[in-house]
């Protein structure tokens, strides 16, 4: 399993926290994401054998928030 956190902008709610935990947890080879919204960070654990930053990064942006 690999670990990464993502700084992501345009996160202010519970919503926005439930629709990219969602979204990101959906994808095979996920096991984990965390959302602080203080910081604006997105933790993932996942394995990048099934599923690679890149897709992570642009399920979160098809949300409507920018990965930095």
């Amino acid at each position: 399993m690999e670990n990464v956190t993502l700084n992501v902008k345009g996160m202010s709610c519970g919503h926005c926290v439930k629709s990219v935990e969602g979204s990101v947890g959906e994808l095979q080879g996920v096991d984990q994401v965390i959302v602080n919204l203080e910081d604006g960070q997105v933790t993932v654990s996942f394995d990048n054998g099934l599923v690679t930053l890149e897709k992570i990064k642009e399920t979160i942006d098809d949300q409507g928030y920018e990965v930095e």
